[in-house]
């Protein structure tokens, strides 16, 4: 009998798919679908019941209506050689009373007995391979130690302005105290000039004093003090 072309149920898909995953039960779903004008009931079977639970796995299916039937596969601790798995399903489809219940089915009905017709449509199982639990802890692990060290970078990120403001601020606060020393310097030299000039001014005064007095005229010394007096005033005028 091909996929889904029973003539009391209608089946999909023709192969139950599930993503496997280790240590994780995975569930995947089936369609029946009643294309006749009376009820049918059903009985689902598998080659491995303890490793799937299905629900329903027995049921009565109304005229023109769709039961759907979730298979779910216990966890498993490790995936299969080249990801195949062998377990298949069967499903059991007869014809029932009008009215029936899944409270009237029993095990007689899917017999094969003279006179009963019993359809049959066999699934087998597909592993789709994903990531499986034995990466997660990995990429886990991978994740928790990235995220230190994006925090570790944001702390860097979030002091790094402190010390570059301060060495911004350094060359300013030394800029702005090199004019007021600088300044400072000047009216020092200034006012040792000013003190210098005054007193070669008195010793001039003296000196011309004394000159007056012994020949009436200015001497050797008196010139070369006005000399000096005059370098050291020009080079006040220069420096202010």
């Amino acid at each position: 009998m091909s996929a889904g072309s029973a003539s009391f149920l209608e089946i999909q898909p023709s192969e139950l798919s599930f993503p496997f995953e280790l240590l994780k039960q995975i569930s995947c779903s089936m369609q029946l679908t009643n294309k006749t004008n009376h009820h049918v009931a059903f009985k689902v079977k598998t080659t491995n019941p303890k490793q799937y639970c299905v629900c329903p796995n027995i049921g009565v299916v109304l005229p023109g209506s769709t039961c759907d039937v979730t298979v779910t596969m216990q966890s498993q601790s490790e995936a299969p050689p080249d990801m195949q798995c062998k377990d298949k399903f069967l499903v059991q489809s007869v014809a029932a009373e009008n009215g029936a219940t899944t409270q009237d089915i029993n095990a007689d009905m899917f017999n094969k007995v003279a006179g009963t017709v019993v359809e049959e449509f066999k699934l087998r199982v597909v592993f789709v391979p994903t990531i499986t639990s034995s990466t997660i802890p990995q990429e886990s692990e991978q994740g928790s130690s990235s995220r230190p060290f994006a925090q570790e970078n944001g702390n860097h990120n979030s002091t790094m302005p402190q010390p570059v403001s301060r060495s911004s601020a350094e060359p300013t606060k030394e800029k702005s105290s090199e004019p007021s020393s600088m300044i400072s310097e000047l009216t020092e030299e200034k006012r040792s000039a000013i003190q210098q000039n005054q007193k070669l001014r008195q010793e001039l005064e003296l000196l011309r004093k004394e000159s007056s007095k012994s020949n009436g005229g200015f001497s050797l010394t008196f010139l070369i003090v006005v000399g000096l007096l005059g370098i050291i005033v020009g080079y006040i005028l220069k420096k202010t």
